[in-house]
């Protein structure tokens, strides 16, 4: 009986031990600090245990640079603790990006500090772990640099999943404005509440088991772009940085199954044969990238009744001419209000969900993905 009782005991007493672990929170600390050339537990950024998602820009292995939103990085490591090195262009030296970090499943949002990073990870049970970090700020805000993880022990990572999606698009696409809960619309930098990871693209991709690429800049158009900029979205689609017009992408990097595109709001009402031939021209480009992609004309979640109203008129035509013309992988859909509970009338988190789960049912309804 004794033998029996104090059994008991030692299971209850590890039973709490694991309740306690397991409700440990964990928590972050930034410090200045570059990788180390050496180090027994350093990582290196080439490391082929290491996998990257998004326009990377990757001349130097060691050293992958990129500007999209979205970009994303994933490891899985063994260990308590854990820390990686990313370096932050500080455009215009005061502009410092935000970033997502998954661990285990719970996602941490915070901004970098200063232009070489080592972020920390503390408190975590001494066992396998796994991290995204995904960039929520976007090509306007400056590149991330990714330098490398330390660790215990880098673990061998589930292969990617062979389904991708392109979302080609604005601020909208970006997550301009929707996430409030540090800083609130009005305040701080008019970057401060970018969340591209909780944004309709990766809430839609990662419902569907597929990987994400975000093409987007805010204030974009298709003939006619917001706030004084020089840019198209045609003009700079084949570009590394989207906001810069400059180094080349190879689209042999990513060849996604579904593009979806969305502009409009900031071309407002048009010359109804000027934009559709533009768009018309757009879509040429992106089925010469992506010959068996299925690509998918959205109006814009932000448009009030009367540009949904021209929107829904230009996208049937255009989606006319290509079924007329044979190419029956062109899709439409059509958001039926306005999401604008965002900063700056963007959709917010609730409303990104709301469109994302809209657009699965409608990948899921036409079977546009092989999985999800």
């Amino acid at each position: 009986m004794r033998l029996i009782k104090n059994t008991i005991c030692l299971l209850l007493i590890f039973f709490s031990v694991n309740v306690v672990n397991a409700q440990k929170e964990i928590s972050f600390t930034i410090e200045k600090a570059s990788a180390p050339s050496t180090a027994k537990d350093f990582f290196k950024a080439g490391n082929s245990l290491i996998q990257y998602y998004g326009r990377i820009q990757k001349s130097d292995i060691d050293l992958p640079r990129f500007w999209s939103p979205g970009v994303y990085i994933k490891a899985k490591f063994n260990g308590d603790e854990c820390s990686f090195f990313i370096n932050d262009q500080v455009l215009y030296d005061n502009v410092h990006n935000y970033l997502e970090v998954i661990v285990d499943g719970k996602a941490y949002r915070f901004q970098t500090k200063f232009a070489s990073n080592k972020i920390t990870l503390h408190g975590l049970s001494s066992s396998e772990h796994s991290i995204t970090i995904c960039k929520d700020t976007e090509s306007g805000n400056g590149y991330f640099e990714f330098a490398g993880i330390e660790c215990k022990r880098l673990l061998q990572l589930p292969a990617k999943t062979s389904e991708k999606i392109e979302f080609i698009g604005n601020s909208i696409t970006c997550g301009f404005g929707d996430d409030t809960s540090e800083i609130g619309c009005g305040k701080g930098q008019w970057y401060d509440q970018h969340n591209a990871y909780m944004a309709y693209g990766p809430l839609t991709a990662r419902a569907l088991n597929a990987q994400w690429e975000l093409t987007s800049v805010s204030g974009i158009g298709m003939i006619h772009s917001c706030c004084e900029m020089k840019i198209l979205m045609p003009q700079v689609y084949d570009k590394m940085d989207l906001r810069d017009d400059s180094i080349p992408y190879n689209f042999n990097d990513y060849v996604p199954d579904i593009v979806t595109i969305c502009l409009g709001q900031n071309d407002g009402i048009q010359d109804s044969t000027a934009f559709c031939s533009a768009y018309v021209d757009f879509v040429k480009t992106v089925r010469s990238k992506y010959a068996n992609a299925k690509i998918i004309l959205l109006s814009s979640p932000m448009a009030d009744e009367k540009l949904r109203a021209a929107l829904k008129n230009y996208l049937t035509s255009i989606d006319d001419y290509f079924h007329a013309h044979g190419d029956k992988n062109i899709y439409k859909y059509f958001f039926e209000k306005q999401y604008n509970h965002g900063c700056m009338s963007h959709p917010d988190l609730q409303e990104h969900r709301e469109i994302a789960s809209l657009l699965i049912h409608f990948i899921k309804e036409n079977k546009l993905i092989e999985r999800g």
